[in-house]
């Protein structure tokens, strides 16, 4: 970890919180449960226990590894139907394969993302290309659902393939931290991944004592789930690691910083940086639907299962 990098950070363009920022406070640190998911891959919930009005827009996030299988033991999720939202699936190490009902789909390789708008509604599966199941390998990765508005919930469903090297890699004023903006925009550099809902969605790996303080849209939350790692979050310092995230209050800038000393396993901090404007709007969630209100998940449902969100190829390729 991570996939994609540079040999010196001080060649990419550097970003730091202007003088006058208001610094962002943490509010919360919650740690995330483990659970399995699919088929039965090992998951982390980062969100598990916060209050939804800390997270809005963002609905959930499974840290999906990290895991180094061995042969035969690779899995994945089963065809499943998902409306209202959409799912945004970031492959740090290793190797997935997509396909949904609406023709979208690819293999993810280290560093790839899939955005993937559920909107109306269709049927996808997740899984590990048949060489990884043969050959057993390292598996790690993210997947952060993020809510549709109202008015955009029955749109058409689309895809998006963002290429590792497509994300905008950016660097702290010392070059201690290095940026992957995977959507959004930071500092008015902005990443590939195109949002219905304003987000932004960062990786950052920070170098053992190294410190950075972002500019972050007032309007927007803020939320940093680490990856791996010690560090702390806010000026304040409050202690963060592995599977812990820290939710911080108002303000126009965050701040987050790796201890001097990490575990061999983990050299640095890794850590995914997020904001969104909140839509404040009611929500109805239940199990791969996402909605306003109990009728309108009743009728996703019934649209389910009456096959109106798509039907499972008879040869998919998978």
């Amino acid at each position: 970890m991570p996939a994609v990098t540079v040999e010196n950070p001080l060649t990419l363009p550097r970003v730091a919180a202007p003088a006058e920022a208001t610094a962002r406070k943490v509010l919360a640190v919650s740690t995330a449960p483990s659970g399995f998911e699919g088929e039965g891959f090992p998951v982390r919930r980062a969100f598990a226990g916060l209050a939804y009005k800390h997270l809005d827009p963002f609905i959930m996030m499974d840290q999906m590894g990290e895991v180094d299988y061995a042969p035969g033991e690779p899995k994945g999720t089963p065809w499943h139907p998902h409306r209202g939202f959409e799912t945004v699936t970031y492959l740090i190490d290793g190797s997935f394969v997509h396909q949904d009902t609406n023709g979208g789909g690819g293999t993810l390789n280290n560093g790839d993302t899939q955005w993937m708008t559920a909107g109306s509604g269709l049927l996808h599966i997740e899984a590990p290309p048949e060489e990884l199941v043969v050959s057993g390998g390292l598996f790690h990765g993210l997947q952060l659902w993020v809510n549709l508005p109202a008015k955009d919930k029955m749109m058409d469903p689309r895809y998006q393939d963002i290429r590792g090297g497509q994300v905008q890699l950016l660097s702290s004023p010392d070059g201690g931290a290095l940026l992957r903006v995977i959507a959004g925009e930071l500092d008015g550099h902005e990443g590939p991944g195109i949002t219905h809902t304003p987000i932004t969605m960062v990786h950052a790996t920070v170098r053992p004592g190294a410190e950075v303080t972002l500019p972050w849209r007032a309007d927007f939350n803020g939320l940093a789930y680490v990856l791996a790692g010690a560090g702390s979050a806010g000026a304040e310092r409050r202690p963060v690691h592995s599977g812990q995230t820290a939710v911080f209050g108002p303000g126009s800038s965050l701040t987050v910083r790796a201890d001097e000393k990490q575990d061999g396993h983990t050299p640095d901090l890794e850590v995914v940086l997020l904001g969104g404007r909140p839509l404040r709007e009611p929500m109805a969630h239940y199990g791969p639907f996402v909605m306003n209100t109990r009728q309108e998940l009743q009728e996703a449902f019934e649209d389910f299962q009456k096959g109106r969100l798509g039907t499972v190829p008879a040869v998919h390729g998978m």
